[in-house]
């Protein structure tokens, strides 16, 4: 599901709410848990699963295709655990 269908399916679902201000509501909630997780923050949807960024270590890497080898440096990557629920209705549609 792209962002923009899950704009539109939830203006359809909120009759009370314009388009446009569900399209703001969903920009502001992923801008927020992104910046929260630029910040090294965790972030717990019950039900549905908990995002966190983790470090991965400096290491380094083989290049095949130029049999070169090369640093990797430490970065932050973001990681998606799913919950229990989720794992559950996944399993079982």
């Amino acid at each position: 599901m792209l962002k923009s269908e899950l704009i539109k399916r939830l203006a359809q679902e909120a009759k009370g709410i314009s388009h446009e201000d569900v399209e703001t509501l969903v920009k502001t909630v992923f801008q927020t848990m992104t910046d929260a997780l630029c910040q090294h923050h965790r972030i717990e949807i019950r039900g549905f699963g908990s995002f966190s960024a983790k470090k991965r270590k400096a290491r380094t890497a083989h290049n095949p295709k130029t049999g070169i080898n090369l640093m990797v440096p430490e970065k932050w990557v973001p990681f998606f655990t799913a919950g229990k629920e989720l794992k559950e209705r996944a399993n079982h549609a």
